[in-house]
């Protein structure tokens, strides 16, 4: 069975050629799982206090947590509410709640008039805490700039130069996720008509960024098995999504995971993932280096827009087209 592995950001970036080479070898063959771990300089105080603000958010009541619901954004801003979003191989949503948030261009940016639906404004619920938009846009940003500095590796480890992520990721429409699952015994029927936290899926996006949870519950799929994430004390989780496959010519497979409680957990608990996008202008097509004689080109050309638009809708978030009511 592969592993997944854990790697040093700080020793691609600032060791020796040995070193940088090591963490390459390590990312590319961690991923053959979907995911790998990797230590960090995140902020360990902005971490506490972004995680205070979202846990403080998720105890507010029902009617105030509606009124932070964005019902224009498919689920990129604001709150969604439980029983929504519905994993695209599922029929039964996940018991989930989220609140979603990103950055914006400067203003007047071309991609926020071309393409508005994606650069909405966010909204923080500075009305019921004091704050919470300052520390969420702060911790957002810092989030942003480790998984672009993660992409510099998995540059390298396709045979691109390790700035080829660099312009697509600028401006790219990161979204931030904090994820609230209710103890199962909430649930519908306690659980028993078959809803579970997060069902099994992939990630639309280039890669996701997990740096902490309050619980276990995440469980990848390797080799066909269902085996607990269990990183490192203070290491970031980072998983490969849709697009990296694609650009990668399926050399990085996109990472299955999904999100179950065991019988003993009582509790609910709490993340926060940012899934890294590249613009919406985008063509995504393998880059050059992945399509050789043994490995011919697999995926056509396709906007990122486009991709993004077809998962969303297979994920149950447009309110107008609901596949699973």
């Amino acid at each position: 069975m592969d592993e997944i592995l854990d790697v040093d950001l700080l020793a691609f970036e600032r060791g020796s050629a040995t070193q940088r080479r090591a963490v390459t070898d390590g990312v590319m063959a961690s991923l053959r799982t979907g995911f790998v771990y990797t230590a960090h300089d995140l902020s360990g105080g902005l971490l506490d206090d972004a995680y205070g603000v979202l846990g403080r958010f998720f105890t507010l009541e029902p009617d105030a947590k509606a009124r932070y619901v964005d019902t224009e954004s498919f689920g990129a801003r604001g709150y969604t509410g439980p029983l929504t979003e519905t994993a695209a191989v599922s029929d039964l949503p996940d018991w989930k709640e989220m609140f979603n948030w990103s950055d914006l261009p400067p203003a007047g940016h071309p991609l926020t008039v071309k393409y508005a639906r994606w650069y909405r404004p966010s909204v923080f619920p500075d009305a019921d805490i004091a704050g919470a938009g300052e520390t969420l846009i702060e911790f957002h940003r810092r989030l942003v700039d480790l998984q672009r500095r993660f992409l510099r590796v998995i540059a390298e480890g396709i045979g691109t130069h390790e700035t080829y992520f660099d312009n697509m990721t600028t401006y790219g429409t990161h979204l931030s996720r904090a994820i609230h699952y209710p103890p199962m015994s909430s649930a519908p029927d306690g659980g028993a008509e078959g809803h579970i936290w997060a069902d099994e899926h992939t990630d639309i996006n280039l890669i996701t960024a997990l740096p902490r949870a309050s619980d276990r519950g995440l469980q990848v799929r390797i080799d066909g098995q269902w085996v607990d994430a269990a990183p490192p004390a203070d290491h970031v989780i980072v998983n490969s999504g849709i697009m990296l496959e694609h650009v990668t010519n399926g050399l990085i497979g996109a990472g299955w995971h999904r999100v179950k409680a065991d019988p003993d957990q009582r509790a609910g608990r709490l993340s926060v993932v940012q899934f890294c996008h590249p613009r919406p202008s985008t063509v995504l097509t393998p880059a050059p280096s992945t399509v050789t004689a043994e490995r011919p080109c697999r995926y056509e050309a396709v906007s990122a827009e486009d991709r993004l638009e077809e998962v969303i809708w297979e994920i149950n978030l447009i309110p107008d087209a609901r596949r699973v009511d």
